[in-house]
């Protein structure tokens, strides 16, 4: 997405610089003693074209923003990509919603009739937003560069930016003395050169940001799995946390299992502490992990991890020892075929392939931030961990692509079931509720045992940790097996 931003910058810079040209077409705006905005004023003749332009500038800065590959800001980078986004936001608003109604300082009508108070409401509110456009990429030149030469990262950003910020504050402090004594009758006061000049900073700080973009270099950071061991004793248990779960979601089932086994969680690809997922998620590759993690494993699968322990069991007939199922994710694929289904899944694999990339920018950030920590402390409740695990862009995409691809890992299921045998293990499984017939159709398919929890939700795990250690220690299973994998 490195490339995208660079571009969307680039093309904001260039459409920032539209008035350049354009002001050649309406002679009737001095282009020394009016304001900049004038172009764009409604009565005048090619007053669409520069606001189009404008407009254009600020959805191009916005796509930026959001693309910019900064997963991880810090205070000053995240305060100067915000200004960008205000920049861009009040730019889009200043051309397309609030336009001047007519040139105040180049028509003496249009200035009578905005000290008389009749014109609209649009007219009164361009100047707040105009000054927070400047505001917004104000506030990005001083924090941006602050960033870069703190981390040693888009260094041109900081030399440069440093630079810009300069004139940026020389410009907006001669433009502010100029309309000061514009408003004072002065005659002749050359605010128009005085706003072109900070404008014109403007655009060359966009064009700055898109050059070092596309020359960035900065080195993708190798993949990380975080795993964690606890406790001792065989049969080793595997915990495959539920959709978007993380380790210390089962701090209390593990905590209950240490004493009798090793017990083994871990985050899948772009979840709790491993980094970003490379690709959409399969059965075949989660029942891959699991296999890598220890030999004949109980595994306890929650919800749609149920379908990865199961596909681990049919796929290791011999490597697994038992399975828990945690309130299971047990709903039969969709009847195959047809356009419609082909096309919806040609389109979550487009979004699936451009997720992992989409996880890294400052856009699935700075969304990640605003939602996933509430939705947590609401759904899951709070937990020291949630803040730093769910404010991250890449958990946001990780947890999409898990979304997107439970239809296909049910049909993979389905079609698991028919060309494998469920090897003679002990299986358990937990349901959460009041009774759901589709655990009772999954248990009796399973040859398992089927127990009821009227009093739990589906965060079985955090609602009655003590069932799910429970149902692992009533497990029918021999205790001398090697712990981990390759031991």
């Amino acid at each position: 997405m490195t490339k995208a931003a660079a571009l969307a910058f680039l093309l904001a810079g260039l459409c920032y610089t539209a008035w350049a040209p354009l002001q050649f077409l309406n002679p009737r705006v001095d282009r020394s003693l009016s304001y900049l905005s004038e172009l764009a004023a409604v009565d005048q003749p090619w007053s669409w074209l520069v606001r189009c332009a404008d407009v254009l500038a600020g959805a191009a800065c916005l796509a930026g923003v959001a693309l910019a590959p900064d997963e991880r800001p810090g205070g000053a980078g995240a305060a100067g990509w915000l200004g960008l986004a205000m920049f861009g936001t009040m730019t889009v608003l200043d051309a397309g919603v609030f336009p001047l109604d007519c040139a105040v300082l180049s028509d003496p009508s249009c200035a009578a009739a905005e000290a008389a108070g009749r014109l609209s409401v649009s007219h009164t509110v361009h100047a707040a937003v105009s000054s927070l456009a400047l505001a917004g990429a104000g506030l990005s030149l001083v924090a941006l560069p602050v960033s870069a030469l703190r981390r040693r990262r888009l260094l041109p950003l900081g030399y440069g930016g440093a630079v810009l910020a300069v004139l940026m504050a020389a410009a907006t402090a001669w433009t502010l003395i100029l309309v000061a004594e514009a408003e004072e009758g002065v005659p002749g006061v050359p605010v128009g050169l005085a706003q072109r000049l900070q404008v014109g900073v403007v655009a060359l700080w966009l064009l700055l940001a898109g050059a070092a973009l596309w020359r960035d270099r900065t080195r993708v950071v190798p993949q990380r799995s975080h795993v964690l061991l606890q406790g001792t004793g065989t049969p080793p248990v595997v915990i495959c946390a539920g959709m978007a779960g993380a380790w210390f979601h089962w701090d209390r089932v593990a905590e209950d299992l240490r004493s009798d086994h090793l017990v083994i969680r871990f985050d899948r690809p772009g979840l709790g502490l491993s980094s970003g997922h490379p690709g959409p998620p399969s059965l075949a590759e989660e029942a891959g992990r699991i296999a890598a993690l220890a030999r004949r494993p109980i595994v306890v699968g929650h919800s749609v991890a149920a379908f990865h322990a199961e596909a681990f069991a049919r796929l290791n007939p011999g490597g697994v020892a038992g399975l828990v199922l945690v309130d299971p994710s047990c709903e039969r694929p969709a009847g195959r075929g047809g356009g419609t289904r082909a096309a919806r899944g040609a389109v979550r694999g487009a979004v699936q392939r451009a997720l992992p990339a989409l996880g890294g920018t400052f856009g699935a950030t700075a969304l990640a931030r605003l939602v996933l920590p509430p939705a947590h402390r609401l759904l899951m409740g709070p937990h020291e961990e949630a803040g730093l695990v769910y404010g991250r862009g890449r958990v946001l995409a990780a947890a999409l692509a898990e979304w997107l691809a439970y239809p296909e890992m049910a049909a993979e299921l389905d079609e698991l079931r028919r060309a494998r045998p469920l090897p003679p293990v002990p299986v358990v499984v937990l349901s959460a509720g009041s009774g759901d017939a589709c655990h009772r159709d999954l248990a009796r398919l399973l040859g398992a045992r089927l127990v009821p929890l009227a009093d739990s939700g589906h965060e079985v795990q955090l609602d009655r940790p003590e069932a799910v250690a429970e149902a692992v220690r009533t497990l029918d299973v021999p205790r001398d097996t090697p712990p981990v994998a390759g031991h």
